[in-house]
């Protein structure tokens, strides 16, 4: 009877994870699962930009014109952290791009939304002003210091050449 009785398990283990099983494939089959999709959902970000155009005591800065090519990722505005204005982006060759604004001190702030990055000797004239070349392990930046205090940033991944196209393409306005 024992015997038997062992048996009788194993054969139901099996048909059990046979079911299982079974369910699986069917869900499988039934879910889309296009591998050919872009992960990554373009954000529209123009709410975000008007609040922080009320809300900040600069003129705050996004990018006018640039290729349909350019993905938006991410927008946030906080006034608790020194104004700071955030604008991301994936330039068309997939990389890293940030606009970042800020009334904290340069010197504090700049490294931080860097990644670290270190102030160079080096300058770079992008549409007629003149904007510092940080460089970093992780993100590189082009970094300007403006009115009322503000340190404007573009950052990321992408090349410096990507940086200034985002850089040139930047219109800063303050709410009317």
């Amino acid at each position: 009877m024992a015997g038997m009785r062992g048996k009788q398990t194993v054969r139901g283990m099996i048909q059990s994870l046979a079911v299982v099983l079974g369910a699986a494939f069917v869900v499988y089959l039934f879910v889309p699962h296009d591998g050919t999709g872009d992960p990554v959902k373009a954000k529209d970000y123009r709410v975000e930009l008007v609040t922080a155009r009320r809300a900040a005591p600069y003129a705050v800065a996004a990018p006018t014109g640039l290729p349909a090519d350019w993905k938006p990722t991410s927008a946030r505005y906080n006034r608790e952290d020194h104004n700071a204005w955030h604008l991301g982006f994936l330039d068309p060759d997939g990389q890293y791009v940030a606009v970042e604004q800020s009334t904290a001190p340069a010197g504090k702030y700049v490294p931080k939304v860097t990644q670290r990055a270190a102030r160079t000797d080096r300058t770079q004239q992008v549409a007629g002003a003149t904007w510092e070349r940080w460089e970093g392990t992780k993100y590189d930046a082009l970094v300007r210091t403006g009115e009322n205090g503000s340190t404007t940033v573009v950052t990321g991944t992408a090349s410096f050449e990507r940086l200034a196209e985002m850089a040139a393409a930047l219109e800063s306005k303050k709410a009317s």
